[in-house]
């Protein structure tokens, strides 16, 4: 029976590819939730057994993060490397050859997950500001100051490449008479992506944070000119947020003259993340296709992400100062936002997989009967599965507060739970905080810059106490001698 053949030769090769890694990233965070991230790197490592698979991209950025959550920032940086080359090599694609990365064969025949994964745009934004993050950990600013001018690169090579890709979907989908909108798959809950919070993204990759921090470090090497920027278009992607714009707003102060010269407390900035990325979850829908003279129903799926339910977090607690938050990232908004842009080339491929598997349904029901048009729905259901691969490792929200503090250790609590104690000196210093399901995590202090020394205060000399001097009498008038006898000659004579 061909059809039978080349079906089974089809789903073989596609479900050894198409593990769930939902499944997986939800028995990391399980083990997280216990602070056990070494079992949360052994679940990773038995998923990506082979030295293929620990090769790939989603493996280095959950193992990266596992890493530092762990707080083995040097071996958490190798591996967000090792995921940055990856992320590389698309970037070179994307500007060199895009028409290769809008293939679709693969996943139009079998599944989505057969796709290779390139990381969500925000992802790979991220990927760079956690770079930066580890080496301000590390006290290596100026390497930090690279990954933020990479970041800057990355963003402008994802912009020119989803304009290129839209347009090629429109064509595309145009051809194929599909109508590439979420909202045409009945039953999709399209409200989670039309949600007002979504549509007030400017797009589904930049954040506040990655730009907020480019001015930090830029104003930390006393690069003002860099720093405004990037302060600006943090407000522009995260408008109302009282730290970003305070950032802004004392620049030219913090930067002066004056106020360096005079300088006598540490600039801080708290960078607080809490939760857990949101997950894509696969949901069955049913779609009819014609085949023939005939309309088939033929199971189709697409992930949906559930909004998050978690509580805003108000203020940090640092010493006897509560210093308020500003919320600068919502990563569930932003995945949302990414699915919601991705739709319409999702509905399409869903589609054209669709009317392939229709057409191998209504095949293997002419040449095997009853039977093989029951295997066909079975074989259809099992390989159509969404894409649920996600950076789930990564925070939900991300908090920012700045104030200045004396030099020294500060006791940090938020929400009643306690951090312990963070030391801050120098001009500038950078605390990370994770308050990862209830358990508080703390980062290691980047620490820029040296404080002036403090001028000594000028006091009046003590002169030294000064020996008596004898004071001489005053000298009596010289006696004026007596004339001769000569003398009074001469004077007679006269």
């Amino acid at each position: 029976m061909t059809w039978l053949a080349v079906l089974a030769t089809v789903w073989l090769a596609g479900c050894a590819g198409m593990q769930s890694h939902h499944e997986t990233a939800t028995q990391m965070q399980a083990a997280g939730q216990q602070g056990d991230f070494k079992t949360a790197l052994t679940r990773l490592d038995e998923r990506h057994a082979s030295p293929e698979a620990r090769k790939e991209l989603l493996y280095n950025l959950e193992k990266g993060e596992l890493l530092r959550l762990d707080g083995q920032i040097e071996p958490s940086t190798e591996a967000f490397l090792a995921a940055d080359a990856k992320v590389q090599e698309w970037e070179q694609a994307a500007k060199t050859d895009p028409q290769k990365l809008m293939g679709t064969v693969g996943a139009a025949l079998v599944s989505e997950r057969l796709k290779v994964y390139e990381g969500q745009d925000y992802e790979k934004v991220w990927l760079t500001t956690r770079l930066a993050l580890n080496r301000l950990g590390q006290g290596r600013i100026d390497e930090a100051r690279v990954d933020i001018k990479r970041t800057h690169e990355r963003e402008a090579v994802i912009a020119e490449f989803r304009s290129k890709e839209t347009q090629s979907t429109v064509d595309e989908a145009k051809g194929r008479g599909v109508q590439a909108q979420g909202r045409e798959i009945n039953g999709y809950p399209v409200q989670l992506l039309d949600d007002p919070e979504v549509l007030a993204l400017q797009n589904g990759y930049q954040n506040a944070l990655s730009h907020y921090l480019a001015g930090f470090v830029y104003e930390s090497l006393n690069e003002p000119g860099l720093a405004a920027p990037g302060y600006r278009k943090a407000i522009e992607l995260r408008p109302g947020a009282p730290a970003l714009e305070e950032g802004l707003r004392g620049l030219d102060e913090r930067t002066g003259f004056t106020w360096k010269r005079k300088q006598r407390m540490t600039d801080v900035l708290f960078v607080v993340e809490a939760g857990v990325a949101p997950a894509r979850v696969p949901k069955a829908f049913t779609l009819p296709v014609p085949v023939g003279s005939s309309i088939r129903t033929v199971s189709i799926s697409y992930p949906v992400i559930d909004p998050s339910r978690d509580a805003p977090l108000e203020s940090l607690q640092v010493g006897e100062r509560a210093l308020p938050l500003s919320k600068v990232v919502d990563l569930n908004v932003m995945a949302r936002r990414a699915l919601r842009d991705e739709m319409p080339g999702m509905v399409m491929r869903g589609f054209s997989r669709a009317i392939a598997k229709g057409v191998v349904q209504d095949q293997l029901e002419k040449q095997g009967g009853l039977l093989g048009g029951l295997i066909g729905i079975v074989a259809s259901a099992a390989t159509e599965q969404a894409d649920d691969r996600m950076w789930r490792m990564l925070p939900g929200r991300v908090y920012l507060a700045r104030a200045h503090l004396p030099p020294g250790e500060h006791e940090i609590s938020l929400h009643g739970v306690s951090f312990g104690k963070a030391r801050v000196d120098g001009q500038y210093a950078v605390v990370p905080l994770r308050l990862y399901e209830g358990r508080p995590l703390a980062g290691a202090v980047g620490q820029f810059g040296q404080l002036p020394l403090v001028e000594a205060v000028a006091t009046p000399a003590v002169a030294p106490v000064a020996k008596p001097v004898a004071v001489k009498p005053a000298a009596k008038p010289a006696r004026k001698p007596r004339p001769t006898t000569s003398a009074k000659a001469a004077a007679a004579a006269l």
